[in-house]
């Protein structure tokens, strides 16, 4: 057996390499972890969870509105930005001290340094030492795709939205999936005027058709504008702002452009393909179903290997290789049926196949809806109705997918998720007595 400093060696500490590392110290592994930026990750240090925060934040607007109905003398208030951004980035430097703590409690060594792959055995840190482990494992992310328009270099991305100095007044977003809905909802609660502006006609590609284009009446109801069928041609600075230019459209001035375009993996500078790591045409890491690259003693779990670029999935891929490979538990990650959501204004959530793509599954499908009115926005005089959409095989009555846009849906959607993963049918959710007054309710009152 060779000697090698570590069993385990991980680049990066986000949420999938934190878990593989914490576990595979359990399973009794030397293990070391470096990270270049903050223990933590896209979704801890810039994404989900400062972004959930602001969601919060900015959902007080119409909170604070509503409240009048219910009888409350809730005076005209002003928003500060600069407060909530500095509680928000002071929670995040919180979470960051807790996820070192946690895996100084595991055993693991964190190297805050950049680490390249130098052979299949083989990690240099950017202080130029070398150090040997049994196994690497790259768990180092993506970053925001920027269009290479001229003037690009003038836009933001969400890397660097959290830390704004102040409130723009008008905000052009591109692109059209969850990262620019949501960005979308945040500004235009905060009081910014915002341009949604995309390449094709089509918002969040993947989701449900019908839910889809629930948000997008209901965005633009709420003053939202968007603008299909436009690429960015260029940005340039004017007087008191920026121009934007896109085919098909005139151009606009705006404060601030932010690019929601998409992610790309983190693989660029790390020796991979020196060593022989198999790269797809994204820079993405090629994996089998165990996280194994292409060479045996080298693996990877989350948004690099471009699966499924969401937290709990990098998680629970870290969880299966820390199990399989140190743990004597051997498992792999089942990606059927794995729920998301969009925390939009207002949120949406699915499980499961979309109605055209069980059609073109099943050949024939069962759809339920229910279309209403959330009670409290009823009293609140507020005209934005919920959409719950089940989709059933009718053959067997089976339950291939939830989708749902409304307060709460994701929260609602987590539990109903269950049921779809263990393959229960329509009737078991007739058969289950509601909870009354609710909105989840609507679930299990379909006909």
């Amino acid at each position: 057996m060779a000697n090698y400093d570590y069993d385990l060696f991980v680049i990066g500490a986000g949420s999938g390499g934190v878990r593989a590392a914490r576990i595979s110290a359990a399973h009794g592994a030397r293990v070391a972890v470096a990270e270049e930026y903050r223990v933590g990750g896209t979704c801890v240090i810039r994404g989900c969870v400062p972004k959930k925060l602001l969601v919060y934040g900015a959902h007080f607007a119409e909170d604070l509105k509503d409240a009048r109905r219910f009888g409350w003398d809730v005076p005209d208030c002003g928003f500060d930005w600069k407060l909530l951004r500095d509680n928000l980035l002071g929670e995040v430097d919180r979470l960051n001290g807790l996820y070192n703590q946690t895996l100084g409690n595991a055993g693991v060594e964190v190297i805050l340094e950049r680490a390249t792959v130098t052979g299949k055995h083989e990690v240099t840190l950017a202080g130029g030492r070398k150090v040997s482990a049994k196994v690497i494992l790259i768990a180092t992310g993506a970053h925001p795709a920027v269009p290479g328009c001229p003037g690009h270099e003038l836009g933001i991305t969400s890397n660097e939205v959290f830390h704004l100095e102040a409130l723009p007044r008008r905000v052009l977003i591109a692109g059209a999936g969850y990262i620019a809905n949501e960005f979308a909802g945040i500004f235009n609660e905060f009081g910014s005027k915002v341009t949604l502006i995309n390449r094709t006609d089509v918002i969040l590609r993947g989701y449900d058709e019908q839910i889809r284009d629930r948000l997008l009446q209901i965005s633009m109801t709420k003053g939202i504008d968007f603008r299909f069928n436009a690429k960015f041609e260029g940005i340039e600075k004017v007087k008191g702002g920026l121009k934007v230019s896109m085919t098909g459209h005139e151009p606009i001035e705006v404060d601030l452009v932010l690019f929601a375009t998409g992610r790309v993996p983190n693989t660029r500078g790390l020796g991979l393909e020196a060593v022989g790591v198999a790269l797809d045409d994204k820079g993405a890491v090629v994996v089998d179903a165990d996280n194994r690259s292409s060479i045996d003693s080298i693996y990877a779990v989350g948004d690099v290997t471009n699966r499924v670029q969401l937290t709990p999935v990098a998680i629970r891929e870290g969880q299966a290789f820390a199990d399989t490979v140190f743990g004597g538990k051997p498992h792999q990650v089942d990606y059927e049926n794995i729920p998301s959501a969009v925390f939009s204004h207002p949120p949406m959530a699915g499980v499961g196949m979309t109605e055209s793509q069980a059609r073109n599954k099943l050949g024939a499908v069962k759809v339920y809806t229910s279309d209403f009115r959330a009670m409290k926005n009823v009293l609140a005089d507020r005209n934005e109705r919920s959409l719950y959409k089940m989709i059933c095989d009718p053959t067997t009555d089976r339950v291939v997918g939830l989708h749902m846009i409304g307060p709460d849906a994701p929260e609602i959607l987590q539990a109903a998720a269950v049921a779809v993963k263990a393959g229960l049918t329509k009737d078991a959710f007739d058969q289950t007595v509601a909870l009354h007054p609710t909105m989840a309710e609507e679930l299990v009152l379909m006909k």
